[in-house]
């Protein structure tokens, strides 16, 4: 784990790492904050996600068909 101080200033060191297949993490303020991955790794994980979903029109003719029941709202009374 890297601290965003020493990733700046080792940041080659970071990136051969990266490529090496070892993903680096940079912490900001001793909290996590970024992951540094090898451009070939992301594109596994996008195209492994993308496969793994539907298009929007499925999730949409997946919604349940039934009629949804909705409360009769009535407008109140407002004095003026």
């Amino acid at each position: 784990m890297w601290t965003l101080y020493e990733a700046k200033n080792k940041f080659s060191a970071l990136v051969e790492d990266a490529l090496n297949g070892q993903p680096q993490e940079v912490t900001k303020r001793g909290k996590p904050a970024v992951v540094v991955i090898a451009h070939a790794e992301y594109e596994r994980l996008l195209e492994t996600a993308t496969a793994s979903r539907g298009s929007f029109l499925d999730h949409l003719e997946a919604f349940p068909g039934e009629e949804i029941e909705r409360l009769e709202a009535r407008p109140r009374d407002v004095d003026l």
